[in-house]
């Protein structure tokens, strides 16, 4: 039996050997490269990357080893792209024709902002926290009112939930995302303290009913089962006060702010029944225009991929090899496409950095329906 040492030492050489190919293999593809940009040929070719795995793993001596020669070189055509999208340089068409950078969103003396709700809503806290008291707002029902109304050039300025630390993503956000061609441009975080509202005189063993925004039901989803009443879901929690308060009944009562109290006259039967006590939601701030801050410092992307092996790996090798730091991903599934799904990213970056850049080269060649979604 050979000594262990003498084997690693084999392994070393056999190594170096590996390394020395690797970089004249290198040089191989910055010569494609070259070739390619000169007569406008794209970097990825699909079907020649496939023949040539099926052809490598074939020269395999058994099953196991043709395994690792797909994998293996998947990783170094994977690699090769990289490097020759990086050659491209700043060839991605949203930089410069149609993204531009601002100092401030604050651009003119006075905003008008569009959120969903009433007032005494989560998104009104959210964008006054943002904008400020003095921005000329108004609020719509439905979410889809909020991207309705930036659109057709009714607001500068929407506000909308994304996201939960206790419940979650909010349903149905990433799916307008997709649908409308907005641009998230900067994001609020709201402390949420989810009080439970009713008439004033009302008490705990008085309520029957509990109206809330889904969201609102289940992060006070624990006290609630302990009262075993009925949930029932509205569009918003301050719309449930209002309701309580209109329909003046006082077996009735809603989960929404303290605020929202004040603004509907309500009793607070209690301050915070949040599940979680630190509960803070997400906001986006979204706009028509196609512009960034200089200093924003995360980006958002949507994009759908073929039901395919190893494109999800083939998609995340780009922010792997540009060295970007991922902190979101969202699958949501596509209607009447049963196991396919449209893909949300969020990673740390601005337009302005080359490798941010050379990542969304490749995402935008490399996978279907992709779209900028904003820097912020």
């Amino acid at each position: 039996m050979k000594d262990l040492s003498e084997i690693r030492e084999k392994i070393d050489i056999v190594d170096q050997k590996m390394i020395e190919l690797f970089e004249e293999r290198m040089k191989l593809a910055n010569e494609v490269a070259e070739y390619k940009i000169s007569v406008g040929k794209p970097i990825y070719d699909k079907e020649r990357e496939n023949e040539k795995l099926k052809k490598l793993s074939s020269l395999a001596s058994n099953e196991f080893n043709a395994q690792g020669v797909q994998e293996l070189f998947l990783q170094i055509m994977t690699i090769s792209r990289r490097y020759q999208y990086s050659k491209i340089k700043d060839t991605f068409g949203y930089i410069g024709n149609e993204y531009q950078t601002v100092d401030s969103l604050k651009t003119k003396d006075t905003l008008r902002v569009v959120y969903q709700g009433v007032e005494g809503a989560y998104s009104e806290q959210a964008m006054i926290q943002y904008f400020g008291e003095e921005s000329e707002s108004y609020h719509v029902e439905q979410f889809e009112d909020v991207m309705k109304e930036l659109e057709e050039g009714r607001a500068d300025y929407g506000v909308l939930p994304i996201e939960n630390s206790s419940a979650g993503t909010v349903a149905g956000i990433y799916e307008l995302l997709a649908k409308y061609n907005l641009n998230i441009v900067a994001e609020e975080y709201v402390e949420v303290n989810q009080a439970l509202l009713a008439l004033k005189g009302a008490k705990l063993t008085d309520i029957k009913t509990v109206f809330s925004h889904p969201q609102g039901l289940m992060q006070g989803s624990e006290f609630l089962e302990t009262l075993g009443v009925k949930k029932v879901s509205l569009a918003n929690t301050a719309v449930s006060a209002m309701k309580v308060q209109q329909d003046q009944d006082i077996t009735q009562a809603a989960v929404a702010s303290v605020r929202a109290a004040k603004l509907y006259d309500l009793e607070v039967l209690n301050p915070n029944i949040n599940n979680n006590k630190m509960n803070i939601t997400r906001f986006v701030i979204l706009t028509k225009n196609k512009i960034y801050k200089k200093d924003a410092k995360k980006i958002a992307i949507t994009f759908m991929l073929p039901h395919v092996s190893g494109t999800l790996f083939n998609a995340l090798a780009h922010f792997v090899y540009n060295q970007l730091s991922v902190t979101k991903i969202e699958s949501k599934p596509l209607k009447d496409r049963p196991f396919e799904y449209r893909f949300f990213v969020e990673f740390n970056g601005n337009l302005q950095e080359e490798n941010v850049r050379n990542s969304l080269v490749g995402l935008e060649k490399e996978t279907v329906e992709f779209r900028l979604l904003g820097n912020f």
